[in-house]
């Protein structure tokens, strides 16, 4: 005989704990591309079935993973840098699962990551384009506006960040993060 309780079944899964770094293994690399295939060409059909180019093939991935029992057991944060010329870093491919951007930090933290991982590399610039509906996201990151573009026939910016704000670190680097749920007023 089990016994139900009751409302248990309709709440979500909330995890205490997300660990960020570069992704090292296997597994990671997998969810690293399944997280940004399923965000790109499901969610937003920015391409039809695999988002990978050439840039894959040079860049550095970097994951966000909840933790289960204090082990990352799913990833649901993406984002991957690679150098464009000497001391010029690109990032690109932030991706955050839906059902986990309302817990806060996570896409800041990928971004934060990303940003000091490629100064600790040698950046004396870093940049990326963002989608618009970002941009005002990432102004609140230190970064800034270059100039308005389109790409993949959508609106972005290009953006730079001020590094200043993000110091140098070596790629071994592992954050843990514990958001919380972001709660909203309603007026």
């Amino acid at each position: 005989m089990s016994t139900v309780l009751e409302g248990v079944e309709d709440r979500p899964f909330i995890p205490t704990e997300y660990v960020v770094r570069l992704a090292r293994t296997p597994w990671e690399q997998a969810g690293y591309y399944a997280l940004r295939r399923e965000v790109f060409c499901t969610e937003q059909r920015v391409f039809a079935d695999d988002d990978r180019d050439a840039i894959d093939e040079v860049a550095i991935p970097i994951i966000a993973a909840y933790c289960v029992a204090g082990m990352p057991d799913r990833i649901v944060g993406a984002v991957r840098i690679h150098e464009a010329e000497p001391g010029v870093w690109r990032g690109s491919r932030l991706a955050v699962h839906a059902g986990h951007r309302k817990l806060g930090r996570i896409g800041a933290e990928l971004i934060r990551m990303a940003v000091s991982t490629a100064h600790g590399l040698g950046a004396v610039q870093f940049l990326a384009q963002v989608q618009e509906q970002n941009v005002l996201f990432f102004r609140r990151l230190y970064w800034k506006s270059l100039g308005a573009i389109t790409l993949h026939g959508l609106p972005h910016h290009d953006m730079q960040a001020d590094l200043s704000r993000y110091p140098a670190h070596g790629q071994e680097q592992t954050w843990l993060l514990r958001p919380q749920p972001r709660n909203r007023q309603v007026a």
